[in-house]
């Protein structure tokens, strides 16, 4: 199974919704994040033949725009997530801040942190929950920063590479931390924003946007956000476009059976 399909515990979440102890090796590759193209990253270019298991059949057009085929729209992983785990009566409050992060590939950002907490400062009336990404969260200074502003900094945990360091209750963590805040912000669109608006969050998108360092051509879709969903880009988002977005880009219509599940998978003989 290719190594990607177990990051943040996409596999395991999938696996369990199914009724498995452990997920069997996955016939095709599963998207592991949300993208404005195809639902591959940069660097992800999954071989021919595989079955390619996106989120959203937006997914699967944009793909095959560009002659990629063998799509098989499955709905987001972290929706079998949410089916399987039930949420604990707690009261929500708050708000849980994703800001733009690298990757541990090839990518890191450049950006004005200070700058960004002025203006969350600013905006959010309650307490702030400053989710880093691994890469940000293991740079003391970048954390040190969030941390002297008051925030209450976590990460997730990490995302592993080549079959190492995969954290299999990476999304399991982040839906409960979702679930325990009234709000989810960001300074970009991102998988992280659909993720709390699923989980029933109010969201906001605000501040500096900031930028990858050396990002690959084609990949950074800021303007094209801006121009089809405006409605997304406040400190207050309209809760109902912003459900039907997220709704659309996870996949919620295409979400399968237990049983359908496994089978497309390839995890069971039908």
């Amino acid at each position: 199974m290719d190594s990607s399909n177990y990051w943040y515990g996409h596999a395991h979440a999938l696996s369990r919704y199914c009724g498995l102890d452990e997920p069997p090796p996955i016939r095709g590759i599963v998207q592991h994040g949300w993208t404005f193209v195809h639902g591959y990253g940069a660097a992800h270019k999954p071989p021919l033949g595989l079955t390619r298991f996106a989120w959203s059949d937006v997914c699967r057009r944009r793909g095959q725009i560009i002659g990629w085929r063998d799509y098989e729209p499955i709905g987001a992983p972290f929706l079998y997530l949410m089916a399987t785990e039930e949420e604990e009566p707690q009261g929500r409050e708050g708000t849980i801040w994703y800001p733009f992060h690298g990757t541990p590939d090839f990518e890191s950002v450049a950006g004005d942190h200070q700058g960004l907490i002025d203006e969350i400062l600013a905006t959010e009336t309650g307490p702030v929950t400053m989710c880093l990404y691994f890469i940000e969260y293991e740079n003391p200074e970048i954390r040190r920063l969030y941390e002297e502003a008051g925030f209450r900094v976590i990460t997730h945990g990490q995302r592993g590479a080549k079959w190492q360091g995969t954290d299999a209750d990476f999304m399991r963590r982040q839906l409960r931390e979702l679930r325990r805040h009234e709000r989810v912000a960001s300074n970009r669109l991102s998988t992280a924003m659909f993720y709390g608006i699923q989980a029933g969050c109010e969201a906001a998108i605000y501040g500096d946007p900031m930028e990858l360092v050396d990002m690959k051509d084609g990949f950074d879709g800021e303007q094209l956000f801006r121009a089809w969903y405006p409605f997304m880009f406040d400190a207050q988002v309209d809760d109902k476009l912003g459900r039907e977005l997220a709704a659309q880009e996870l996949g919620v219509a295409h979400m399968l059976p237990p049983e359908e599940l496994a089978l497309t998978l390839g995890w069971t003989n039908g």
